[in-house]
């Protein structure tokens, strides 16, 4: 197996061997993912109906743990999606206790001045670019609201159960307040966020998932093991995402592991056998984006049965 030293130097080694699997992995297969968004996991439920298999990847949502709700202003839909999402850690623990793989995508409601679903911008007044600025509100409210979470991850830590962590998703859009500023606002949160993690916090599980192909806001190669970025394609379409992946990668001349953090459709597990374009894992998205209405019973069976695809069933003992 390649040695894909962690960016983090005090990386723990659970988090070194998943590393280095994912590495090796490259253009010779890909990780099946599936992202979930409530305590009943129905996606796993209905690819375990059509498929007989679970994913190698499960994907968690975190935003019901941000600090900050405001359950004062907020719409019947958005306390119903908190509500969904909470306890998510229980199911994480019982994911891990089947040795699959976890990456957690976390829609943060904003530090401060929210109201309904704040992770998006237009229902907050936060300003990416204040909270890097020492001494004021959103400053303060910001790394409030990062040791909070801090203090939430660290039994994964201390159980050693490696995450593929990527904070800050997106980070080329306007839509969340954090890209809405710009990529080198969105650069900086990720960077503080590092340097706090791994330096104050010690959470030496995490793996470090940049999930953006905008070149300006580019972390660089010694604070990211893994470059990614969301893509959805039309319904039914299943490709290898090349044109994708080519962009991602011009980021960088470092040979680094490429991800899909997030999909529509299933990619085209019969395409990429022969293209072997090195993605290491996808992750389709929840809810209806894993049905019928995206990727066909079909599709997602042979995907599932590919002798190219990772499923829960194919993976080794990592940690």
């Amino acid at each position: 197996m390649n040695n894909y030293p962690p960016c983090n130097p005090n990386g723990s080694s659970e988090a070194k061997n998943l590393l280095n699997y994912l590495f090796d992995l490259r253009g010779k297969g890909i990780l099946l993912g599936q992202h979930t968004q409530t305590m009943a996991q129905e996606e796993l439920a209905y690819i375990h109906e059509v498929t007989g298999k679970y994913p190698a990847l499960c994907g968690f949502e975190l935003l019901a743990y941000s600090p900050n709700i405001n359950y004062e202003d907020a719409s019947a839909e958005c306390l119903t999606e908190v509500e969904e999402n909470k306890n998510t850690f229980e199911k994480v623990k019982a994911w891990a206790q089947r040795k699959g793989i976890i990456t957690f995508t976390w829609h943060w409601f904003s530090p401060l001045y929210g109201r309904d679903k704040a992770f998006y911008q237009r229902n907050t007044e936060f300003d990416a670019r204040l909270a890097l600025q020492e001494g004021t509100p959103e400053r303060k409210a910001f790394l409030s609201d990062m040791d909070a979470m801090a203090e939430l991850l660290k039994p994964f830590c201390s159980d050693r159960i490696p995450i593929l962590w990527r904070p800050f998703h997106e980070a080329e859009g306007e839509w969340f307040w954090w890209g809405n500023k710009g990529p080198q606002a969105a650069r900086g949160l990720y960077l503080d966020m590092y340097e706090r993690f791994v330096n104050v916090h010690q959470l030496n599980n995490l793996i470090w998932v940049w999930n953006s192909p905008a070149a300006e806001g580019y972390v660089g190669d010694n604070f990211c093991d893994v470059i990614s970025r969301d893509i959805y394609l039309p319904s039914h379409t299943h490709s290898d995402y090349r044109e994708g992946y080519g962009e991602l990668v011009k980021n960088t001349s470092a040979a680094k592991i490429a991800a899909l953090g997030e999909t529509g459709p299933l990619p085209g597990l019969s395409v990429l056998s022969k293209t072997n374009i090195p993605w290491t894992w996808f992750m389709t998205w929840s809810k209806d984006v894993c049905r019928e209405g995206v990727t066909s019973r079909e599709e997602l069976l042979a995907a599932y049965n590919s002798g190219y695809g990772v499923t829960l069933d194919k993976l080794p003992q990592l940690y």
